[in-house]
């Protein structure tokens, strides 16, 4: 199995992931739509682009509402809404009290070990034992 921190066929941790969500929202939150001012916000070496920030959040909101009810044991989610996907990643973040730029990277390396040691599976991505299951 890979080290939690990371997410299956993804070249990036899920730190640097979240994080670039974080720079995403914040754009979104002032206004700006689209992915661009996050993917000018990363270390321009990581080559992060406006499409791969898209697909990290539809990713991470696939990962967050697949874990829902899991999740909801331990945190209140009352007020996540399937919505504007800024605007419901937002609210997961706030809920798991994950901070801007990643204040509380521990809170989150804790609710990755949590899920995983409850589940037996990623909270993110889909590892290969399991994408044969999902072809038709």
């Amino acid at each position: 199995m890979l080290p939690i921190q990371l997410i299956p066929y993804f070249q990036y941790t899920v730190k640097a992931v979240i994080g670039s969500l974080f720079f995403g929202l914040s754009y979104w939150q002032r206004g700006q739509r689209g992915f661009y001012g996050a993917s000018l916000e990363v270390d321009p070496e990581s080559f992060v682009t406006s499409w791969l920030i898209r697909v990290w959040l539809g990713s991470v909101l696939l990962g967050f509402r697949r874990a829902h009810g899991e999740l909801r044991k331990v945190f209140n989610l009352d007020k996540i809404r399937t919505s504007e996907p800024w605007g419901e990643v937002g609210v997961y973040f706030s809920a798991f009290g994950l901070g801007q730029n990643l204040e509380g990277s521990s809170l989150l390396m804790d609710l990755l070990y949590r899920y995983s040691r409850e589940t037996g599976q990623f909270l993110f991505g889909i590892p290969s034992q399991y994408r044969d299951a999902l072809r038709l």
